[in-house]
């Protein structure tokens, strides 16, 4: 009996160490997710802010009167208003044609036969390792020799034309389903087109939505690349470069208010997307890692 009584006491000790352990852990993660959602909800507050409190020396979190009138001015900008429609214009194609290239390379990739598949595959990974910074002068030269800098091809066409990251992270989705579908559909009849749009397209879909969020992700944040290719050519400016364009229309102080406020309305659209459909992104992500 005294044993059991030591079991259990033993029992209890490491019971108790275990709640208390998970407490601590409970908190520092409570801790570290407020220090990460601290700058998205004081860049809301400074939207509501004036310039005079942005600017102050003393730290200002919650302003003395709430400025609804920075969401109502910013919709009355035209700047703003150009910079939501390019940045759109420059999405909705990119991610339309490059879903369509990119999932057709990857069933190339992930089921047809052909020589030097793997090879050239490895070489297509192997361009995610290089930095757009170092192929930015180049590809700046490739457009201005055929006329399309100060305009937004040149953010269009090369995403347009396949993403490695959509190839791949599909290809690892496509290798987990049966080969001998291609060759019962071969034996039909079918032809490779119509047993990639008829067979594994709708088996893929899934997968190619929450690439194609995460990809619109990337174009919608985008400045590097409209900086470079745009240039100073205003009515084409992205969101992204309408943003920073109110850092330079004020030499003295910037507008604090309007800036963070753009950028609330710059955020909506991400934020959304990947709110409604976190869920497939995590469990497309999760099942490419199992598959292949």
């Amino acid at each position: 009996m005294a044993k059991d009584k030591s079991n259990g006491s033993t029992g209890e000790v490491l019971s108790t160490k275990a709640k208390v352990a998970n407490v601590i852990i409970t908190v520092l993660l409570f801790l570290g997710a407020i220090v990460m959602v601290f700058p998205l909800i004081y860049m809301i507050l400074m939207s509501l802010m004036t310039i005079r409190e942005t600017i102050s020396t003393t730290f200002v979190l919650i302003p003395e009167e709430w400025q609804w009138h920075n969401y109502v001015d910013i919709f009355s900008d035209s700047q703003f208003y150009n910079g939501v429609v390019n940045s759109v214009i420059v999405a909705v194609p990119t991610l339309i044609i490059g879903c369509f290239t990119s999932s057709l390379a990857a069933f190339a990739f992930a089921k047809l036969r052909f020589r030097g598949k793997n090879v050239f595959f490895m070489c297509l990974l192997a361009t995610m390792m290089i930095p757009f910074a170092s192929i930015m002068i180049p590809q700046y030269v490739m457009f201005s020799k055929v006329g399309l800098l100060n305009t937004l091809l040149p953010l269009i066409l090369p995403g347009a034309l396949g993403n490695i990251s959509v190839i791949f992270f599909l290809r690892q989705n496509l290798a987990g389903i049966p080969s001998t579908l291609v060759e019962a559909a071969l034996i039909d009849g079918c032809g490779y087109f119509k047993i990639y749009y008829a067979i594994f397209l709708p088996l893929m879909k899934g997968s190619l939505a929450t690439q194609a969020i995460l990809w619109f992700m990337g174009i919608w944040n985008d400045y590097l690349a409209p900086q470079v290719f745009v240039g100073r050519t205003q009515r084409l400016y992205t969101l992204q470069l309408v943003i920073m364009k109110y850092f330079e229309d004020n030499a003295t102080v910037a507008n604090y208010p309007k800036i963070m406020t753009a950028s609330v309305f710059s955020m909506l659209p991400t934020l959304i997307l990947f709110f409604v459909f976190q869920r497939f992104i995590i469990e497309s992500v999760a099942l490419s890692g199992i598959k292949g």
